[in-house]
């Protein structure tokens, strides 16, 4: 359509031509004296025209050669800038394939062509960007080779040539160079310096993965594992990690802060802190119990926190179940004291709903024993005692078995009964008499 439209124009003018120039009588007289010279309108306009083409040209051409200085000065800018760039590109790709001193001589030499272009009063608006970028990556060149010194200073040239108040991309640049001094400090294991330059960062830049990652380590490597679960948990928030990964950094984490507690107060502030889930899990669950009972804790407080594992874990029949309660009863079989009947309940009802499980018979047995019911318990613990595996729980049964013999005056039964708990005392891992 557009075509066709300038086709049309172009025939309308044709015709508009034709019909001035064919009918066009006038003619014009140019005087310069002495001559006089008569032409037509129409050759008048065309030399008129072909004049202000000419002298147009001329013009041009005077401009073009009066603009060769300064387009050649223009030409030699655009080649220094691109060699720049190229240099800048040189270095990222060196650094990223560990040729860290060619990283290093391509960062350095883009600077000095950037500083070349200040010289020459050329520099390119961005060029306090690159100059700061080009400075971090020979900054982690010089980190890479080892060289602290070099690498502070380049670091210290990247912060100064950037205004703390500029522009977005400027504040970017900042925080990732606040970043890396973190991480730098991180591979030099100071925790402390990393940590301190991790909270130099502004509020929403301290929040990012990178930098919640670098504050995971470096509270970990200085041991503060309060500082490190809290890390842990945003990071499992912000899916840093895979679902498996986080529960599993999470876990010994966890493990960590049961382990470094000193008292039953510190201990007991730290479970409080746990949500209903993390306190549900066995893997917290039984080694805070345990910790609980090796500082002195109340048998009543120790079955409270079993609680949750007990009601999760014995409903169902999985793997999980036969890893985890072996272990379960190893704990609660030693916070048995002051025994209340809904755990007695408890205990009965799961050895009625398992008779084939002898731990939970040995569970139910002994907490009878606990509440002075000797017949039941006799009964749990006889059937038990030769079906358990584990060695220390075999020996124990087969230990109250012969007290509670000798109590009724059996002393045949309470002999074999000594008899097969010495046998079961031999095999035990960690007994001294087997070392012999």
């Amino acid at each position: 359509m557009r075509a066709a439209l300038w086709l049309m124009g172009l025939f309308a003018v044709a015709v508009a031509t034709a019909l001035f120039a064919g009918n066009n009588q006038s003619s014009v007289t140019w005087f310069w004296s002495p001559y006089r010279v008569d032409m037509s309108l129409n050759l008048a306009i065309v030399l008129i025209f072909l004049a202000f083409v000419l002298l147009y040209a001329a013009l041009r051409a005077l401009a073009t050669l009066l603009q060769m200085p300064h387009q050649a000065r223009r030409w030699r800018m655009q080649q220094k800038e691109r060699s720049m760039n190229q240099s800048l590109l040189e270095s990222l790709s060196h650094l990223q394939a560990g040729r860290f001193l060619r990283a290093r001589k391509a960062a350095m030499t883009a600077l000095s062509t950037e500083q070349s272009l200040r010289d020459a009063k050329a520099a390119i608006p961005y060029g306090e960007r690159l100059s700061a970028t080009a400075h971090l990556l020979a900054a982690d060149a010089s980190h890479a080779l080892q060289d602290s010194a070099l690498r502070d200073k380049h670091w210290q040239q990247a912060l100064s040539t950037l205004p703390e108040l500029g522009t977005t991309q400027d504040q970017e640049i900042r925080e990732g160079a606040q970043m890396r001094s973190a991480r730098w400090a991180l591979d030099d294991r100071d925790a402390t310096e990393s940590m301190r330059r991790l909270g130099d960062l502004p509020q929403g830049a301290n929040r990012r993965t990178i930098a919640l990652r670098i504050k995971l380590k470096a509270a970990r490597l200085a041991g503060d594992t309060h500082v490190a679960l809290d890390t842990a948990r945003l990071l499992a928030k912000h899916r840093a990690f895979s679902p498996a990964a986080s529960a599993s950094v999470v876990r010994g984490l966890l493990l960590a802060s049961i382990r470094d507690a000193r008292d039953t107060s510190s201990l007991q502030q730290f479970w409080l802190s746990l949500d209903e889930d993390e306190r549900a899990m066995p893997e917290v669950a039984i080694p805070a119990t345990e910790r609980l009972i090796v500082l002195g804790g109340e048998p009543i407080q120790a079955r409270a926190w079993l609680l949750p594992v007990w009601e999760h874990l014995l409903p169902q029949a999985s793997p999980r179940t036969e890893v985890h309660l072996p272990q379960l009863v190893q704990v609660l079989q030693s916070c048995l004291g002051k025994l209340d009947a809904a755990w007695l309940a408890r205990f009965e009802t799961a050895a009625n709903a398992n008779p084939r499980e002898p731990r939970l018979q040995y569970l139910a047995g002994m907490a009878c024993v606990q509440r002075e019911l000797w017949g039941k318990a006799q009964q749990l613990l006889t059937r038990a005692a030769p079906l358990l595996l584990e060695p220390q729980l075999r020996t124990r049964a087969w230990q109250r078995l012969a007290l509670m013999a000798e109590h009724r005056g059996d002393m045949e039964a309470s002999a074999i009964a000594w008899k097969l708990a010495a046998q079961a005392m031999v095999i035990l891992p960690d007994n001294p008499a087997q070392d012999e």
